[in-house]
């Protein structure tokens, strides 16, 4: 049985998680963590989730033992939870998007201690949607322009979404281009002609839409589009399970989900 604790458990993704490490016979919840302050704090997090009570409280932290922590929090807390795993030995699965370059060498120092597997998103079919943009753009070279449009819930609290940021890095890296160079976020004003290696991402935010990524790639005769529509969280509850399980007993390094579907 692998023992599992969840950062971030009232959260819209943590609830989904808890409810399906509850659900899987292979996996013990033994903790639930939220922020100092929660509302939640002390109560049972089977009940909060909608799973019925399980005997698990919600606590800001966690002093007991667990196999692995996972993450669907806020970039701070993802950090000070990469450190005390680091020291306890616990593995980690990130799916926490937003971090500064500061807090990302924060996350590579802790995995020189443990197996973290980091993603900025969980599904199979946007991981495919990462190589399937990385290989049309490489095909089509630079008579194609190329935009992405993301949309996901009024509440999200970073833009652009990890996973439009992480489509466009793979592009470049198919297209040796710089993303610092070539990556605009909108566009507003006088902004003159489009230039020929420009990557443009599109955040919109939209009541309760789970999460929308399109890629668009145009020239002046043709327009060709990749898009991915996730209809319900569970298909990121799912990965993030799937991802515990795999990155537990797995040597210290920083681990991505093409490493668990063997994409």
């Amino acid at each position: 049985m692998i023992r599992v604790a969840v950062n971030g458990a009232c959260g819209r993704m943590g609830s989904r998680i808890v409810a399906q490490v509850r659900q899987d016979k292979e996996l013990e919840l033994v903790a639930a963590l939220e922020r100092e302050g929660h509302p939640l704090i002390g109560k049972d997090i089977g009940a909060s989730a909608g799973e019925g009570p399980c005997g698990i409280k919600i606590t800001p932290s966690f002093n007991g033992k667990a196999d692995v922590l996972i993450d669907f929090s806020e970039p701070a807390s993802s950090v000070a939870k990469a450190s005390f795993c680091a020291s306890q030995g616990i593995a980690l699965v990130i799916g926490t998007t937003g971090h500064n370059p500061e807090q990302l060498s924060s996350i590579r120092e802790a995995t020189r201690h443990i197996p973290c597997l980091m993603t900025p998103n969980m599904s199979l079919g946007v991981n495919l949607l990462f190589q399937m943009a990385a290989q049309v753009a490489k095909a089509l070279g630079e008579d194609y322009d190329i935009e992405i449009l993301e949309v996901h819930h009024r509440f999200k609290k970073d833009a652009p979404s990890g996973t439009a940021i992480k489509i466009a890095q793979e592009i470049c890296k198919a297209t040796n281009r710089k993303m610092e160079e070539v990556a605009i976020y909108g566009r507003h004003g006088l902004t003159n002609q489009r230039p020929s290696k420009q990557i443009a991402i599109h955040a919109l935010r939209v009541g309760d839409t789970v999460g929308d990524h399109r890629v668009i790639f145009g020239n002046l005769g043709e327009t060709l589009e990749l898009v991915h529509s996730a209809h319900s969280r569970d298909t990121f509850a799912l990965g993030a399970v799937k991802a515990a399980k795999f990155i537990v007993g797995k040597p210290p390094g920083l681990y991505d989900i093409k490493d668990v579907v063997r994409l």
